[in-house]
């Protein structure tokens, strides 16, 4: 019988890559969320039964106790940019991991691979960067073998990132970013999904991997080059922090009067989070020690963003009727 995994998050933008990478390499699957219903999508990773979604609340033993029983290999990809309810920073990021890693180790689980992130760091201001930290001390703590993969902004067909800032692009004619000047080394979402294939299969040995692509550039200049992707000229504009940090107390405002029904675009944890640079530290372990070739941006981006080009789908066949013509008419001068 084929061996098990359980993925806590699996129906989320990282974890659905795992789910079905594993799912082609024969793997059975537990896609352990909160909404089972809402990750039906992943059945068809696999064959019939391979993979299914169950429900967890990972603020309770019991629940990942009762998805984590029989499973061979645990991958834990649960986290939030921004706090909701009793989903915060410290229940989900914090102790969330040590929960998941606590027992794991209990049930006799082979192996964990714990998706964190760079810029985990206890002595950060930002809250999310301590969490984050402090998740990967608890995982450690309890499953000393296990693997954790650090990546930098990820970026892919449902990311948060390049979505977001092309659809405000595609909007507006300004386009501000907070954080102008800090350094991003974005990573495409398969090759963190390959990266933990790897340590679930136990090919990667235990510890950290901080994982970035080939490119790294200040935020505007990412902005600059997502702009010419999706063909559009827009004025860039870098928000000092001063004036970020009075703008999100002013969304937390809005949110705390809304009854939770707005949702704020900019918390005042994201702009400390902002003033850190978010690439990949000197000497540390990466995709090289897996033996892993990063894909760039250039190489991906324009597949999945040319919806928000002016004229969407049909840009490249405006440009190549265009050639076609300066074509024909030098042809008909000649």
């Amino acid at each position: 019988m084929s061996k098990l995994v359980t993925i806590f998050g699996g129906s989320g933008f990282v974890g659905r890559y795992i789910a079905r990478r594993l799912a082609k390499q024969g793997w059975r699957i537990r896609v352990a969320v909160r909404r089972p219903e809402e990750a039906l999508f992943v059945r068809p990773y696999g064959n019939v039964g391979q993979v299914v979604p169950v429900f967890c609340n990972v603020r309770d033993d019991d629940s990942v106790r009762a998805v984590t029983r029989g499973a061979d290999v645990v991958v834990n990809c649960v986290g939030v940019l921004t706090e909701n309810g009793r989903n915060t920073f410290q229940a989900v990021q914090e102790e969330a991991p040590e929960r998941i890693a606590r027992i794991a180790a209990e049930e006799g689980v082979a192996r964990m691979v714990h998706v964190s992130a760079i810029g985990a760091d206890p002595d950060s201001p930002s809250e999310y960067a301590r969490t984050k930290a402090a998740g990967e001390a608890g995982v450690r703590a309890r499953f000393p073998g296990a693997v954790i993969l650090r990546p930098s902004i990820v970026f892919g067909q449902d990311d948060e990132f390049f979505n977001r800032f092309a659809r405000m692009a595609a909007r507006s004619p300004v386009l501000p970013v907070v954080g102008g000047n800090t350094r991003f080394q974005p990573v495409f979402v398969d090759d963190v999904a390959k990266a933990a294939a790897l340590a679930v299969e136990g090919k990667a040995a235990p510890g950290i991997y901080e994982l970035g692509g080939p490119d790294v550039n200040t935020f505007s200049v990412l902005m600059r080059e997502m702009l010419d992707v999706i063909l559009r000229r827009r004025l860039i504009v870098n928000v000092p922090f001063g004036l970020a940090r009075l703008m999100a107390s002013g969304f937390t405002v809005l949110r705390f009067l809304s009854l939770g029904l707005f949702t704020p675009p900019l918390t005042r944890d994201q702009v400390e989070n902002l003033r850190s640079d978010n690439i990949v530290a000197d000497g540390a372990r990466g995709f090289a020690e897996l033996g892993i070739q990063p894909k760039s941006m250039e190489a991906i981006l324009p597949d999945y963003l040319w919806r928000f080009r002016p004229t969407g789908q049909y840009d490249a066949i405006k440009a190549s009727a265009k050639n076609i013509k300066r074509s024909g008419d030098r042809a008909s001068i000649s």
